[in-house]
């Protein structure tokens, strides 16, 4: 079934407080799809959660395709947005590498569900009828990344002889998977994680021999 939600847009809610319920529903679908995985939740489920009827959950949203397209859609655009910023900054390639992976860990700390949700469906979604832009986007922030480490590169500030396709993917995986276990609610700050995580891509594991 071809998703309402991408291909027609979200629909326009009445007011302040329609805005607000929206907002609240695609909240809890998130964690729902995210802990349950999407094809496991069914609206019931979402509308159980937020304490109302099925029947009303469809004043809102079209179907369940629409809410989970609109979640990524949000995420994607919003993260892609931020990368954005980084990158037109004027500053090294190694100052831009490690904006990227500070604002990577603020939005593993501000969105858990929805980057949970990217991670478990990605396969799921992007074949999904109207959801091509979960690949178009994701590609377009790849090659964000990875010109950002070729210019790294260039400039001297990273290795010569690394493969920066290879690079990036090693990164990404180690970065985005710490949403399986970081707690925003925990004593670790998600600011602290990514000192932690530039520190061992900067200095790596090993103590200097000397």
């Amino acid at each position: 079934m071809t998703p309402t939600g991408p291909a027609r847009g979200p629909r326009k809610a009445a007011g302040a407080n329609g805005s607000n319920r929206r907002t609240e529903l695609l909240a809890i679908a998130a964690q729902l799809f995210a802990t349950r995985g999407y094809s496991q939740t069914t609206v019931r489920d979402i509308a159980d959660e937020a304490g109302i009827l099925s029947g009303s959950l469809y004043h809102h949203f079209d179907s369940k395709e629409a809410m989970l397209g609109e979640i990524l859609h949000g995420f994607l655009e919003g993260l892609h947005a931020q990368y954005a910023e980084v990158v037109a900054q004027d500053v090294s390639a190694r100052e831009k590498f490690d904006g990227l992976v500070r604002s990577s860990f603020r939005t593993i700390h501000e969105q858990q569900h929805a980057v949970a949700l990217y991670q478990n469906e990605y396969a799921v979604t992007a074949n999904l009828p109207g959801f091509d832009f979960v690949t178009r986007t994701s590609r377009s922030i790849e090659r964000t990344w990875i010109e950002v480490l070729e210019a790294g590169r260039e400039s001297g500030d990273f290795r010569p002889a690394l493969e920066m396709k290879i690079v990036y993917r090693l990164l990404r995986d180690a970065m985005w998977s710490t949403v399986r276990w970081y707690n925003p609610r925990g004593k670790l700050r998600h600011d602290k994680l990514a000192e932690q995580y530039l520190e061992l891509v900067h200095d790596g594991l090993l103590a200097d021999a000397t």
